[in-house]
Parts: structure tokens; C-alpha cells; sequence
């Protein structure tokens, strides 16, 4: 590196490029403990992606990581020591978990049907996951190829980006209504920009989305339309999943009513007794009609739920990189209302205290580019609107509420 070595040379022509794409107002020599080389601080000539672009490979071949920031109303170069180098994954880990999620999804999806509940309640949890296995293949198919489509999604705007990232680790959550906690990719190096952290961010949602839709109308069309208890305590309970929009609008089209359809209206507006249930899974729609669901369509709900669970604007989630591509560092301002509504909802479902937790410890931290200047392009700016109102729509403000 130059300022080590003392390579005049290689530091005047570095500085005669950075020189022709920013006007500099000064430059600070720093030293590698510092945490930087040379840091150059004026104001840019030209487009910052088309700066960073010309300057970046000239670094990097000087063994030098190159940042682009904006400081106090300045454009900010800052050359760091050393090179991002990627750690290599051990894929047969990203196989392991992926066969142990198999598993459980498939267990889960035998527990929720007649037959295969009663097989491994008669012959206990090997034995009957052996016989009843089959039970779960449609819930199992259903939701891990929702999950698929996200993380792949993921996976193959990183990998188009040429950005180091790993392939997918799902979670086995054995005993949970779903058998798995999801999945996740993590990133092995900063994208460049924000318009490459949207285009890996907000793939997996809309990739996700594509497979849910069609698998959650799939699985209504095969769903029944029943009578619901008056007295839920002479049935051991019920359990209703919660709605959202695009869940409303899907039991519409499929079963031509909004489900679930109370007996009566308890004396006030059908639009006020929606938005109080909507929000607050009360009154009880007992003695009315819903939807049971076929463990495909049950599927192709959680479908939509994992959607909104990412597209929670914080921190490292999907939303969290969309907010921030969109507003910065001025993304972090959202936080606190999120974490407040969060704990709102988490009065009726506390569920959402969990999401508040991660939040407020995790969600602090977004990742960020390496050009942190260069703004989205009016198309991806669109994009991020559009997954903001995806999330409107997937959003389930009570994803479960039971009825004793």
C-alpha cells in the first residue's frame, strides 16, 4: 500500500484519479490502525455510481478497500487496508439442516390432517412418522417451495450482482405450527451500492410471493367452507389464523365471501365490524362460516406471513434494507415507531413482543454498501414502494388468536 511503502508514485496517480471525478478539498494520510489509508474529502464532478465505478478497481488493486460516504454535506473517499476475502461456506451444513427441516415440515404436516395425527398418536413418533409421512408431503411441498423461491431469490440477485453470499440455511423448529422458523442467506462481502442491496433485498420477498399466491389459491379451491361452534369450549377450543388483506381478498375470490362470516353483524356496520376484527381478531365470528383450511392452503397462509415477518421495516430484515435504500441513514428514524406498534400489537398477540425483542437488540444495524452515496435509480425506487406495499397487503396484525 502506498502510505506503508512510501510508492510515491502509485499515490499521485490514485490521487490524479480521484482528482478527476471529485473536486478535493483535502486529503488526510491515515495509517492502517488507524482503520484507513487516505481519506479524500471535496465534493463530486460527476454521477457518484459512475465515480465510484471508474475509482474502485484501481484500489482494489493496490490491496485497498474503497468507500464512498457522505459526511457533513461533503462527499467522503475512504480507502481502508486489506480486501474483503469471503470465507468459504460448507454447503453439506446448508444440506444437513435443509433434510432436518424436511423433517419437521413433513411431521407438522402429518400432525395437521385426521389420518396422520392418529397414526403417530397410536404408534408414537418414528414408527408413526414412517406411516404417516406421506399425510405432510402436500404442506411439506407447499411451504418449502415458498420458502425456496425466497432464499433463491436472494441467492440469484447476489450471485447476478457478483456479491460473495451463501446459500440457504433453513431452521427446523420441531412442535411449532409450521415445523421450521423459516430460512436465511447472509452476504460474505458489502454489496456495492444501494440498488444492488435493493435488488438482493427485495427479490426474496417478491420471488416468495409469486409461489404463495398461486399455492394459497390452489390450496382455498380445495378447502371446505364449514359452521363454526357457538360454544367453542364443547369442541376443546378454536383457533382462527389471522387475516390480511391479500388473504381477505384471496377467500374472496376463491369462496365469493369474506371469511370468516360472523352469524350477525352485533348491531354495528359491516366496515366497522371488519376493521375491529381485522385488527383485533374480536368479536369471536362464533355460530358464522370460515374456511378450513387443506394443508396446502395452510401453506400457502404461512406463505404470506413469512413475507410480512421479513418485510418488517428494521434492522437486517428484507424491509430493513428496502427502508434503508430508500432514506439512508435516516432509515434508523423509523425504529422506534415500529418497535411501539409492535408492542401495541403484542397486547392481543404476544408474539409480536418476541419481534419487538430482535428488534430493539439487532435491528440497529443495516448493512451497508460500499457506495453509500449513490441514490436508487427512479425504477428501483418504484421497486421499494412496490415492497412496501406488498407488505401492506401481507401484513396480519393477529396472526393467531384462539377461542376458549
Amino acid at each position: 500500500m502506498f502510505v506503508a511503502e512510501r510508492d510515491d508514485l502509485q499515490a499521485e496517480r490514485l490521487s490524479a484519479a480521484v482528482s478527476r471525478v471529485m473536486a478535493v478539498r483535502d486529503v488526510t494520510v491515515g495509517r492502517p490502525e488507524q482503520g484507513f489509508i487516505v481519506r479524500y474529502r471535496g465534493r463530486l464532478l460527476i454521477d457518484s455510481a459512475e465515480a465510484f465505478d471508474a475509482l474502485e478497481p484501481l484500489f482494489h488493486r493496490a490491496g485497498m478497500t474503497l468507500l464512498l460516504k457522505e459526511e457533513e454535506g461533503d462527499h467522503v473517499f475512504l480507502a481502508i487496508p486489506g480486501l474483503p476475502e469471503p470465507r468459504a461456506s460448507n454447503p453439506w451444513l446448508n444440506l444437513a439442516l435443509f433434510v432436518a427441516t424436511l423433517f419437521t415440515v413433513l411431521l407438522t404436516g402429518a400432525g395437521a390432517t385426521e389420518r396422520g395425527a392418529a397414526i403417530l398418536q397410536n404408534e408414537g413418533l418414528w414408527p408413526g412418522f414412517l406411516h404417516a409421512y406421506r399425510e405432510g408431503i402436500p404442506f411439506a411441498l407447499s411451504l418449502l417451495g415458498i420458502l425456496l423461491a425466497h432464499e433463491f431469490g436472494h441467492y440469484l440477485a447476489a450471485r447476478y450482482h457478483k456479491t460473495p453470499v451463501t446459500l440457504p440455511y433453513f431452521i427446523p423448529f420441531p412442535g411449532n405450527i409450521l415445523g421450521t422458523m423459516g430460512a436465511f442467506i447472509r452476504l460474505k462481502a458489502p454489496p456495492k451500492n444501494r440498488r444492488i442491496l435493493l435488488d438482493i433485498g427485495i427479490a426474496g420477498p417478491l420471488a416468495g410471493l409469486v409461489i404463495a399466491i398461486p399455492v394459497l389459491l390452489y390450496g382455498l379451491s380445495l378447502s371446505q367452507v364449514t359452521s363454526l361452534p357457538r360454544d367453542p369450549s364443547a369442541v376443546g377450543g378454536l383457533v382462527l389464523e389471522g387475516n390480511s388483506l391479500l388473504y381477505l381478498a384471496a377467500k374472496y375470490v376463491v369462496k365469493g365471501e369474506l371469511l370468516p362470516a360472523p352469524a350477525d353483524y352485533g348491531g354495528v356496520s359491516p366496515l366497522l365490524y371488519w376493521i375491529r376484527y381485522f385488527f383485533v381478531g374480536l368479536p369471536a365470528p362464533l355460530g358464522g362460516r370460515d374456511v378450513l383450511l387443506h394443508p396446502v392452503a395452510w401453506a400457502g397462509w404461512a406463505g404470506l406471513l413469512v413475507t410480512a415477518l421479513n418485510l418488517i421495516p428494521a434492522g437486517q430484515l428484507d424491509g430493513g434494507h428496502v427502508i434503508y435504500t430508500l432514506f439512508g441513514r435516516h432509515a434508523g428514524r423509523i425504529r422506534p415507531f415500529i418497535l411501539f406498534a409492535l408492542v401495541v400489537l403484542g397486547m392481543i398477540w404476544p408474539g409480536w413482543l418476541l419481534w419487538a425483542m430482535l428488534i430493539l437488540v439487532l435491528g440497529r444495524y443495516h448493512a451497508q454498501p460500499l457506495d453509500e452515496v449513490t441514490p436508487l435509480n427512479p425504477a428501483r425506487r418504484a421497486l421499494a414502494y412496490l415492497g412496501l406495499v406488498v407488505l401492506i397487503l401481507v401484513f396480519v396484525p393477529i396472526p393467531l388468536r384462539g377461542f376458549l
